[in-house]
């Protein structure tokens, strides 16, 4: 019987991915191992912890042991006193451990576009999967380029089965409508209240004002999301694909959200009002054509979709 390891497997990603994955009759005969630090699992007659630090080399191997298949989903933010342990360090351990195992078939790293900048940097044209690394300021971004460097040199120095699924900003739930707040609890960059005085931007909070991101030549800003839905999706399309091996795909909607047509949409569906926002940002497009071409992926989630979810998120349901 096959097992496939997760890491973060109580975040937001792993929470559905396992979810899915035990429902998905591909891969019923499948073990999950959830590798987890100090939370809890649900259990599950198909599912099994193990509990340990993912920065040490006894934890990782015994979590390895017996896998067959590893879904890295670890990581952490913006934090300089813990992130090389988590994401380098960590990551490196499982590639050995992987790379020593007699059992071990395929490693799946899910990465991000932090490490092309994000809507730092200008783009003139959609971002593709050929295109140089060119991390933003920050030791998050800086973490996510050495993932795929160190998978990819994996590939070169031992041959492993591996790919990485590039995911821009992941949203699930209600996060579109907390970051589209004026409040203190909104979600994400920017932060909007920060370019207003405190009283008006609780007056924009009170009134469910949208704020429409502009660039620096005053045009609405496209920027890349993914739902946590159409992501996990796409790792069940990347489990044993023959066109998955040591491969990079860009893993996205089909078109990033416009917040001209973000706004004007959640003014003729939910009547609220908008006001734009100037930002130093710049629009991009993550080019998701190869997952869709090589591994028949179709992400489902549209900017309607995605908002009108959002809206209507009810909060009985953690794992929604």
């Amino acid at each position: 019987m096959d097992r496939i390891l997760v890491t973060g497997a109580t975040g937001k990603v792993g929470r559905v991915f396992i979810k899915k994955f035990l429902k998905d009759p591909r891969y019923d005969q499948f073990v999950v191992r959830a590798f987890c630090h100090r939370q809890r699992v649900e259990t599950h007659k198909r599912l099994e912890a193990v509990y340990g630090s993912i920065d040490q080399s006894k934890d990782v191997r015994k979590a390895v042991k017996g896998v067959t298949h590893v879904l890295h989903l670890a990581t952490s933010k913006e934090d300089p006193d813990t992130i090389m342990d988590v994401s380098i360090k960590g990551l490196f351990w499982l590639l050995e451990a992987c790379r020593e195992s007699p059992v071990f078939k395929q490693f799946i790293l899910i990465g991000g576009d932090a490490g092309m900048g994000h809507f730092f940097y200008p783009h003139k044209i959609p971002v593709t999967e050929t295109q140089e690394h060119s991390a933003y300021p920050g030791c998050y971004p800086l973490s996510k380029v050495l993932e795929e460097v160190m998978v990819q040199q994996y590939y070169v120095q031992y041959d492993l089965n591996g790919c990485c699924l590039r995911a821009p900003w992941i949203m699930a739930g209600d996060d579109l409508k907390l970051h589209l707040s004026f409040a203190r609890n909104a979600f994400g960059v920017p932060v909007w209240r920060d370019a207003f005085k405190a009283e008006k931007a609780d007056e924009h909070a009170e009134k469910g004002t949208i704020p429409i991101m502009l660039d620096s030549d005053g045009l609405p800003i496209k920027r890349n999301f993914v739902h946590v839905e159409d992501l996990v999706d796409a790792i069940l399309q990347a489990l044993d694909h023959p066109r998955a091996k040591q491969e990079l795909f860009n893993i996205a909607m089909d078109e990033p959200i416009d917040y001209g047509k973000l706004g004007a949409y959640l003014n003729e569906s939910q009547n609220l009002p908008t006001l734009e926002v100037k930002t130093p940002y710049h629009s991009t497009w993550l080019d998701n054509s190869k997952a869709k071409f090589l591994l028949g992926w179709r992400p489902q989630y549209d900017l309607k979709r995605m908002v009108d979810e959002a809206w209507d998120h009810s909060h009985k349901d953690p794992g929604s």
